[in-house]
């Protein structure tokens, strides 16, 4: 046990009815490093990290805090001992101000003297190189800055010890940048930085070592300049795995969908989309990038009908669809476009119901008999299995016990035996592993190579930038370009991003 130590987890166990979650786990993370944990879906990741920050606690197993042996009843525990964890959904109070919500909790802060919360607030702002405005609201702010505000508030708390889950999913490049530089002053000053990712090539660039867990158990801890992103993805997946997805070439054709000035509001009329106009070909693949709360959600379930429409126009085969509901849209097999919701399990897929019984529920209301066909359905459900390689204890299970890329595999497979000539896909390979991502990949790029017209909604620019023809970029529910994901660079998407004078391409 050496002085450098600061966190030691030894032989964790946490299990959740039948399934074993963490399994004798072990792990060392030091002093003044960044520490990242890879893994693929299920692996165990986020019980392990929920373990340490004292929300779960461990069926089996022992934690050790600077060399001495704690237990955490609650989270509140954690924070005490100098542990802080902020999650992908930050928790904080949008109508408060930034120096209000690092403030509140720990202290009663109706008080004590504003100016000297500031003054404390501030100083630990300079030692650790943060910036940020502590008069300015949340509500008002960029999902960097909510970020910012989440670090700070773990350190006002005595953080030493900082966990972040999925830091990088909602940023851009140079946010991203940003971030990174904020953690490297944080390891200077001998915090302790634990990240949850599955982005390989941040691992490689911000990371001292990396600890790689498979099915809940503890693969190998590695020192992150002598590994590489292709190693770390064997360890993760148990085999070797294709590091590079090719953009697929595929004979563009005629327009299949026709989106002019589309507007919708929320219920307060302020305008979530504001005047997108866009045009997607068959056998093409449009990226859609921006960051959180652009638009993203409401273009998507916009086009699926899910999404009440102010005025514009959704055009398919010269028909405007925009007033058409989802149920109705449906009922036409004529219009042809399927959609997969970022929401598998709430708007994707029923949970509760089993493989077969999802399959049927495409097609049920399309039916005119007066019983539903379940023979055609099972057939359809061992054709997914078959065909995508869904791994699942038997058709008689509720969906919601596989894992999250085999629950991906099902819903965008589901959608694709229709056969439509337009897919609108929102987040399909958010949270999955690089082995599954590949597999619905491959998927898309397939139904590409027949003709289909493919509109990809997406976070990881890298992947956009490999995979897509042209992205279409959002801010602020406005287009601010569409441009050739071939010839652009990371560093341009970011910045039309991060506002609406970003360079614009041809429609």
């Amino acid at each position: 046990m050496g002085d450098h130590e600061s966190i030691r987890m030894e032989n964790i166990l946490k299990s959740f009815g039948e399934v074993r979650a963490n399994e004798n786990i072990n792990i060392t993370v030091n002093k003044g490093e960044v520490h990242a944990i890879l893994g693929e879906n299920g692996a165990g990741k986020s019980t392990l990290m929920n373990i340490l920050s004292g929300i779960y606690s461990p069926d089996g197993g022992t934690i050790y805090l600077r060399g001495k042996r704690v237990v955490f009843a609650s989270p509140q525990d954690a924070i005490k001992a100098g542990i802080g964890m902020i999650y992908q959904h930050f928790k904080l109070v949008e109508v408060m101000t930034a120096w209000e919500n690092i403030s509140a909790g720990p202290e009663n802060t109706f008080l004590l003297n504003s100016k000297k919360l500031k003054k404390k607030i501030e100083t630990i702002c300079k030692d650790s190189g943060l910036t940020v405005d502590l008069d300015k609201k949340i509500v008002d702010m960029a999902v960097s800055e909510k970020q910012t505000v989440e670090i700070i508030k773990a350190l006002y708390r005595g953080a030493d010890n900082l966990i972040l889950d999925e830091p990088t999913a909602v940023l851009t490049p140079q946010e991203t940048e940003k971030l990174f530089l904020i953690l490297s002053n944080m390891r200077d000053a001998g915090k302790t930085v634990i990240i949850i990712t599955h982005k390989l090539y941040e691992v490689m660039e911000i990371s001292d070592r990396v600890t790689v867990l498979r099915k809940g158990r503890t693969i190998d801890t590695v020192v992150t300049k002598e590994t590489s992103q292709r190693k770390l993805a064997e360890m993760m997946v148990g085999q070797a795995v294709r590091m590079k997805i090719p953009r697929v070439s595929a004979e563009r054709k005629g327009e299949v969908l026709s989106v002019r000035d589309l507007v919708v509001e929320d219920e307060e009329r302020m305008r979530s989309l504001n005047g997108i106009s866009f045009s997607l070909y068959g056998g093409e693949l449009l990226g859609v990038a921006g960051v959180a709360g652009s638009g993203q959600k409401q273009l998507s379930e916009a086009l699926a009908g899910l999404q009440k429409i102010k005025s514009g126009e959704i055009l398919v085969k010269g028909e405007n669809i925009a007033g058409l509901s989802a149920r109705e849209r449906n009922r036409r097999r004529t219009i042809g476009l399927n959609f997969v919701p970022e929401d598998r399990l709430g708007m994707g897929l029923v949970g509760s119901m089993n493989m077969v019984d999802n399959v049927m529920l495409k097609d049920y209301r399309k039916t005119k008999k007066v019983l539903l066909d379940r023979k055609s359905a099972e057939a359809k459900a061992e054709f997914l299995v078959e065909s995508l390689d869904v791994q699942h204890p038997g058709f008689r299970h509720p969906i919601k016990v596989l894992s999250g890329g085999n629950i991906q595999k099902v819903l965008i497979g589901r959608e694709l035996l229709g056969k439509p000539e337009i897919l609108i896909a929102a987040y399909p390979v958010r949270g999955l592993d690089v082995g599954v991502t590949n597999k619905v990949i491959d998927l898309l790029n397939e139904q590409k190579r027949q003709g289909m017209g493919i509109l990809f909604i997406g976070e990881d620019l890298d992947l956009l930038l490999e995979i897509c023809d042209r992205i279409m970029v959002l801010f602020n529910g406005r287009r601010t370009g569409i441009v050739d994901a071939e010839t652009v660079t990371k560093e341009e998407l970011g910045m039309m991003m991060c506002s609406n004078e970003g360079g614009c391409g041809d429609d």
